[in-house]
């Protein structure tokens, strides 16, 4: 899989662009905020419908233009597809499929599969839980694009229960006799039960299967110094590991059962997979905390590589980005990633100073400047 040809009108900095990519190395070359990363960000969009940069999409739409289009023609095995995504601040999305309109807009997910390391994945180290959530939701989407729709409904569920939960909380804060109407509670169990095992069961699926591409990735990076290994941590204590839908179900119901008192008086959902967590761990000590900033660094990059082997293992030949990685890497770090990403079907790499992209990743070369991307080599 590659890009052929990517176009951006009003995304970001750019009032209109296009450039044509070439399938194996393409580095983008430019000064810092001239423009770089937009262009791969706009990438990571059309393959997961969010920004890796920001939590809306307000900032993706160039100042004082109504909308953001990003049009991408894809090449996988042989056949061309154009993907079009329309960006409206504070509206849905819009898409076209091979210039046919979607009927929504998750419906390109898996048109483009495309793994993107950027310095924001230190926050995967050394952020919240959050970060390392949405890491193993992303890649669990890039394997079985359906799991956008489990993710959607479960968020769905979330937030009406939320909802629910809050106007009681608020109802007894201020003295309401009953307390606020939780009769529809029991409804948003079950909901919050049965999507909520689909996306445990998926995501405790990817991380076996991950596993062990992480600590190979890890080890190849830092060249043997330390071992990394992740596991998942639920908010529900399961008596034994299992992937079992209808078991998992059981499990959330009994753990909404216990937790309904505490969920009241704070006015919130306490258990589910939006309360999960995937611990890193480097050695016998936790890498958040413990780990150094290259350790993190390495952390961070093996993490990205790991999903980009598992999808490659799963016959997926995806998309490789290294936004601006290299400057941030020694000269032996460099090499090791060179010789580990240099088979990649297409891989995108910016960098401000060519120099610093190891020769073997020297192919195709563009200059990106203040609204402009030229072909130079």
């Amino acid at each position: 899989m590659y890009v052929r040809r990517l176009e951006l009108v009003d995304f970001r900095s750019y009032q209109r662009v296009g450039v044509d990519l070439e399938p194996g190395p393409n580095v983008l070359i430019g000064a810092n905020g001239v423009g770089k990363t937009n262009l791969v960000e706009a990438l990571g969009y059309v393959a997961t419908l969010d920004s890796h940069r920001v939590a809306t999409d307000a900032p993706l739409v160039r100042m004082d233009a109504a909308a953001a289009i990003i049009r991408c023609a894809v090449v996988h095995e042989g056949r061309e597809l154009l993907i079009e995504l329309e960006i409206v601040p504070g509206k849905a999305k819009r898409a076209r499929l091979g210039r046919a309109p979607a009927r929504r807009a998750r419906d390109v997910l898996g048109a483009l599969r495309l793994v993107m390391f950027a310095p924001e994945d230190l926050e995967l180290v050394r952020g919240d839980p959050a970060e390392r959530r949405r890491y193993l939701d992303d890649l669990l989407v890039l394997r079985q694009p359906r799991y956008a729709g489990v993710r959607a409904d479960y968020d769905r569920v979330v937030r009406q229960r939320n909802a629910l939960l809050r106007t009681a909380y608020l109802a007894r804060k201020t003295g309401g006799s009953r307390g606020g109407d939780l009769s529809t509670l029991a409804v948003w169990d079950a909901h919050l039960a049965r999507h909520g095992a689909e996306l445990l069961a998926g995501r405790l699926e990817l991380v076996a299967a991950l596993t062990p591409h992480v600590a190979k990735a890890y080890d190849a990076v830092a060249a043997g110094r330390g071992a990394a290994s992740i596991a998942y941590r639920p908010s529900v204590e399961l008596a034994e590991p299992t992937t079992d839908r209808q078991t998992l179900a059981t499990v959330f119901a009994a753990a909404l059962e216990e937790s309904r008192t505490a969920e009241i008086e704070r006015g919130t959902t306490l258990v589910g997979p939006h309360r999960d967590d995937l611990t890193l761990t480097l050695g016998p000590l936790p890498a958040k905390g413990y780990a150094s900033h290259g350790e993190s660094w390495s952390y961070a990059l093996a993490l990205r590589l790991a999903g980009y082997e598992l999808l490659r293992s799963d016959g997926i030949e995806p998309v490789l980005v290294l936004d601006d990685v290299f400057a941030e890497l020694d000269v032996g770090r460099r090499d090791r990633l060179a010789e580990l990403v240099s088979g990649a079907s297409q891989l995108l790499v910016t960098c401000a100073v060519a120099d610093d992209v190891p020769a073997a990743l020297r192919g195709a070369r563009y200059e990106v400047t203040e609204g402009t991307v030229r072909r130079v080599r």
